[in-house]
């Protein structure tokens, strides 16, 4: 099956073909209007949405060398995300359906996540997967095809989000995660004490707030400019703290359920740390690692069809009633 995959739901422009899970095209368009904003403006990205949707689309037909009669189906994000771009993706996606007469699929952002390793790896369930981004921190398990089990989440700031924050404070470019990686590779990662936090209970939960506290209160009494080779200390420290924590409940994860693999996803992994350490827990354990390649890490139309190309092979596919849902965090709603 061909299929076009459409991703809108936050700042990124993405439309991908897929056909037999082999990406023939994935075109990701960058908003650069919100560098100046430092953070992501949702009425400025929903009308950039709407001007990059048709151009991106058509570079990713020419690209994957089809037309769009030769394309069998539609899948488009759904949720979650801000609710304005995420119309925007959904109502093309409808009509590019409608016209052609074909199926359309809306698509969990998550659960596109989850599956993305599995266009370049051997992924198969059951396997546990953890998506890190700005948006979120979550782990999942996947026992199998289809049954995506949320089993421990972040509890405030999900670990992008730290990065970013923490990167800021530290006078690093938007988005800051890639520059406090890069900075983090020449430092010593034992140089600041920083907290990890261990929820009480019986939880797979993870919580943020108080590492990127500390780090505020720490930097406040930090001369600026910060000099070298201290700032590179200061974000190998940061970041061995946030992946401490990550790498600890996938652990006790992995512990707990049935995996045959690990995968991690969404922005965070392309942390070279959290992927050295991910891979060290996996080795352990005796099952392989999953990361997608970076290009798959960041929110992209590929896999969004991917996703969308699983589903229709289950039987699913979305009626064209259905619409956005920003805050959707239920795998059983979708597909309908």
């Amino acid at each position: 099956m061909r299929i076009l995959g459409i991703e809108t739901s936050c700042d990124d422009t993405g439309a991908a073909v897929v056909e037999d899970g082999r990406i023939l095209s994935n075109i990701v368009a960058a908003q650069d209007i919100h560098l100046e904003y430092g953070g992501v403006v949702p009425e400025l990205a929903s009308r950039a949405h709407i001007t990059l949707l048709p151009r991106v689309v058509q570079q990713a037909l020419d690209t994957a060398q089809v037309t769009v009669d030769q394309i069998e189906a539609v899948a488009a994000t759904v949720g979650p995300g801000l609710v304005g771009s995420l119309l925007v993706g959904i109502e093309f996606a409808k009509g590019f359906a409608l016209a052609r007469g074909i199926p359309w699929v809306g698509v969990n952002h998550v659960e596109a996540h989850l599956v993305s390793a599995g266009l370049e790896a051997d992924l198969q369930a059951p396997y546990v997967g953890m998506v890190a981004s700005g948006g979120h921190t979550e782990i999942y398990h996947v026992p199998e095809p289809g049954v995506f089990r949320r089993v421990g989440s972040t509890r405030d700031d999900a670990a992008g989000e730290a990065f970013d924050k923490i990167g800021k404070l530290l006078g690093l470019p938007y988005p800051a995660g890639p520059h406090l990686d890069r900075l983090a590779r020449e430092g010593r990662a034992d140089a600041i004490p920083l907290p990890r936090a261990r929820l009480k209970g019986d939880t797979l939960d993870l919580s943020m707030s108080g590492l990127k506290t500390a780090a505020k209160l720490f930097l406040e009494r930090e001369p600026r400019p910060i000099p070298d080779p201290r700032i590179r200390d200061i974000a190998a420290s940061v970041e061995k703290a946030i992946v401490d924590v990550l790498v600890e409940r996938l652990g006790q994860a992995l512990s707990r359920f049935e995996a045959r693999a690990v995968t991690v996803a969404g922005g965070c992994a392309c942390n070279t740390l959290l992927r050295e350490e991910t891979a060290r827990l996996a080795a352990a354990r005796g099952i392989p690692a999953r990361f997608p390649s970076p290009k798959l890490c960041r929110d992209n139309g590929a896999m969004i069809a991917h996703a969308g190309s699983l589903a229709i092979q289950r039987g699913q596919t979305t009626p064209f009633s259905a619409t956005a849902i920003a805050n959707l965090d239920s795998f059983s709603l979708l597909p309908v």
